[in-house]
């Protein structure tokens, strides 16, 4: 799994960890089950604190896509509580609909986008 932080964003560089997990999930890159590396590897090969991975995965614990086990590290484990998912998932498409109404985008321009953007994740 390749993970490329982009230093010069206005987001955080542990979110951008995290997003990039979770996209490689969404997309089968990485597996339930794949583990993912130690702190200490991803944080050398990134180029990052130890600190901010262990921040990535302690919000993707949190959020139910992986376990941490002092065995095996980080691993990939989804927590699929599909009604909270989508409470979740409502909140924040409320923000960026809202954004979205202000700059003038329409409902079909949204649905548009968001069909497009689901034929890149697999059944």
């Amino acid at each position: 799994m390749l993970i490329e932080i982009d230093f010069n964003s206005n987001e955080a560089i542990y979110i951008q960890l995290r997003n990039q997990i979770v996209m490689g999930i969404a997309t089968s890159t990485i597996q339930e089950g794949d583990s993912l590396p130690s702190v200490r590897q991803l944080a050398n090969t990134v180029g990052v604190n130890m600190h901010t991975v262990n921040k990535a995965y302690s919000v993707l614990k949190q959020e139910g896509f992986i376990q941490l086990d002092r065995r095996h590290g980080a691993v990939i484990a989804l927590d699929i509580d599909k009604m909270k998912a989508l409470e979740d998932m409502r909140q924040q498409l409320m923000i960026l609909l809202a954004e979205g109404r202000c700059k003038n985008i329409s409902r079909e321009e949204v649905h548009n986008l968001v069909d497009e953007i689901f034929e890149e994740y697999p059944l």
